[in-house]
């Protein structure tokens, strides 16, 4: 374990009664480290080891835990309550937005002709629309991500994600695992396990799709949750499946695309059945990247799921909503009028939304090419790495403009958030380190409506991840952040 080096006073000694310089020794440190190793194995805080082939294919084989911090990041109440309070609106948001089906299908009409993922959902979504189809329950488990602009202190939305909202289970567990520690250790860092805020965000969503399962009414079907072929971040999944089976009864069976196609068929009256069970909620922990898609088996499978009666989270719809040309194109003047009627409930939304531009704007595309510092270019992808920063930005603006217009539909412009950074301990593989890092915080959300009557629509726990401040990229799973929790000051 390598240790923090004695010149390097704890990160939380500003917090400290009075603002005490007092420098807390290796140690102690490697003591609390130790403890919380422990902790994330006895509470199984744990993701599958990389450098184990069967660790991601087969439960409880090839385990090292989760990488974390080792204390909570501090966030202002302000911002806290902020982003809590936002989480309703963007639900209802979603909701109303995906019933606009012609608003779907024309914003995203220029970035399908250069985007085949995009154009692959938005022909799924024609194809219900054109057999009428309803979805009369509609559940959405939601995260909204945000930093907080260090230049002009404002808490800004980096995306909405409506597909795959990974990490309720390992993250509740991060926020136990610090309120723990600061149990034992807070006197000595100068904080208190009380302004660690508690994370319920695996019960929440385990009570959401147990009310989805409850609202389609059929006693002996299970939740599906789709998963990828090799999955190292199985067991924040299945710390879900399991309160929903503990807490409230309710079984759940876990298959892949290829694995659906060829096991399933969708009865005359609309029900799905897989491996001889009926389906009453699919639950998408995979199908959110080209990389899920890598035949026609694939695509049968999520065209086969949409046509059923079961319940879609997400539906196309709502996975449609959560593209960055959607975030887009939401952020135009008047356009949020056009589904939020309440002008206070428009304007905390327009308030936390960062510069937004296509890049059929060219005054932004010279700014952007003039000072790429400024700016993020964003494809239609999810998941960590796909983003473009710094020079790169401009020499990509460059190389689009040449092949032609078309290209440019597939990226957005993003106004780059520039966080204050701190000193953070981290901790992966077991070997602890002090970083400069910034964090960014994701509020979950659960909504879950049948027809006229909204059943759901709650802030349902939180994700902090922080990273190192000169990395780019903010995904645990691809590697470049660990887990956190907040702490309020």
């Amino acid at each position: 374990m390598s240790r923090a080096p004695s010149s390097i006073p704890s990160q939380l000694a500003a917090w400290k009664p009075g603002g005490s310089d007092e420098v807390l020794s290796d140690e102690f440190f490697e003591k609390v480290v130790s403890d919380a190793l422990v902790w994330s194995a006895l509470h199984g805080l744990v993701v599958g080891d990389r450098s184990n082939s069967r660790s991601g294919k087969v439960p409880g084989v090839g385990m090292v835990h989760a990488p974390f911090a080792l204390t909570p990041t501090p966030l202002p109440m302000s911002y806290w309550r902020q982003a809590c309070e936002l989480a309703p609106l963007f639900n209802e948001l979603v909701d109303r937005v995906s019933l606009d089906a012609d608003f779907l299908q024309n914003s995203l009409s220029r970035t399908k002709k250069v985007d085949e993922f995009t154009g692959r959902l938005l022909e799924i979504h024609l194809q219900m629309l054109s057999l009428d189809k309803k979805e009369e329950i509609r559940l959405g488990l939601h995260r909204s991500d945000y930093m907080v602009d260090s230049e002009t202190d404002m808490l800004y939305q980096i995306e909405l994600n409506t597909i795959s909202s990974s990490f309720p289970g390992l993250g509740s567990l991060v926020a136990d695992l610090h309120r723990n520690v600061l149990g034992h250790y807070g006197q000595d860092l100068g904080l208190d396990s009380r302004n660690v805020p508690e994370n319920p965000a695996v019960s929440q969503f385990a009570k959401a799709l147990a009310n989805a399962w409850s609202e389609y009414n059929a006693s002996s079907a299970v939740v599906m949750v789709v998963v990828q072929g090799e999955e190292r971040n199985m067991y924040d999944q299945y710390w879900l499946s399991t309160v929903l089976k503990d807490k409230h009864g309710v079984a759940s069976i876990r298959k892949t695309l290829a694995e659906i196609d060829a096991q399933g068929h969708v009865l005359p009256d609309g029900t799905l059945v897989v491996d001889g069970h009926s389906v009453s909620v699919v639950y998408f922990r995979a199908g959110y990247t080209p990389n899920d898609y890598p035949s026609e088996t694939e695509w049968r499978a999520r065209l086969l799921i949409e046509s059923s009666s079961a319940v879609k989270c997400p539906s196309i719809a709502y996975h449609l909503v959560g593209t960055k040309k959607i975030q887009q194109e939401l952020a135009k003047p008047d356009i949020l009028e056009r589904f939020v009627e309440n002008k206070d409930h428009v304007a905390a939304l327009r308030k936390c939304f960062a510069g937004l531009w296509s890049l059929d704007n060219d005054e932004i595309v010279r700014t952007a090419m003039d000072k790429p510092e400024l700016f993020v270019l964003k494809p239609q992808r999810e998941g960590g790495g796909n983003n473009i920063y710094g020079t790169d930005v401009r020499e990509m603006l460059i190389k689009l403009r040449n092949e032609g217009n078309d290209g440019l539909a597939a990226y957005i412009l993003m106004q780059r958030i520039f966080p204050k950074d701190s000193l953070s301990y981290l901790i992966r593989d077991g070997i602890s380190h002090t970083e400069k890092t910034i964090s960014e915080l994701g509020i979950y959300g659960a909504y879950l409506r049948n027809k006229d009557k909204v059943i759901i629509n709650e802030q349902s726990g939180y994700l902090m991840r922080t990273k190192v401040s000169s990395s780019n990229e903010g995904g645990v799973a691809a590697g470049f952040a660990v887990l956190d929790s907040v702490y309020l000051t």
